[in-house]
């Protein structure tokens, strides 16, 4: 399954454009660190497409921190030297704000959200657990099973009920 999350700075304003059927499309450049400090930063491009496309150009701009949901595709581009060169772009089907830089939605503690849920937003209110009910210590002796007893039976001299008695 191709399945990304990524948490990331966009570094370019959403870009709102349409197809020729009129589906809208936006896209933009988000940068990420990379998991070894030595390393420099991750630039990668996102596409949101539909109804996301426009929710994402009216309330993200430049500098807002956001986790991701989406999949990852790889694209030729022809180059103007005359090769192809692949390029990584993420897909958004799911993204979130992480801070109250972005002014669309309130900051991002349980209670405002649950007061403002945005359709794409995750639901961030405290789950209540029901309390267990009590349970007894009282340990009740186990059921006597009632034996008959049996003659003692020497090696090799077994009657043919006691050898119906032995489970296999």
């Amino acid at each position: 399954m191709n399945s990304c999350v990524l948490m990331a700075q966009i570094v370019s304003d959403p870009e709102l454009r349409q197809t020729q059927d009129g589906t809208n499309v936006a896209n933009m450049l988000v940068e990420f660190e990379s998991a070894r400090p030595e390393d420099p930063t991750s630039k990668l491009r996102v596409v949101g497409w539909g109804g996301l496309a426009e929710e994402i150009s009216q309330r993200y701009k430049n500098g807002d921190r956001v986790i991701i949901d989406g999949r990852l595709a790889m694209n030729l581009v022809d180059m103007p030297e005359g090769y192809k060169e692949k390029r990584a772009e993420l897909v958004i089907s799911r993204i979130f704000p992480l801070d109250s830089s972005n002014q669309s939605y309130p900051s991002t503690t349980a209670t405002s959200i649950s007061q403002k849920t945005p359709s794409n937003a995750v639901n961030l209110e405290p789950v209540r657990v029901a309390q267990p009910k009590p349970v007894s210590t009282e340990v009740s002796p186990p059921p006597q099973m009632e034996t008959t007893p049996q003659p003692a039976a020497t090696p090799g001299n077994y009657t043919d009920e006691q050898l119906d008695d032995i489970p296999f």
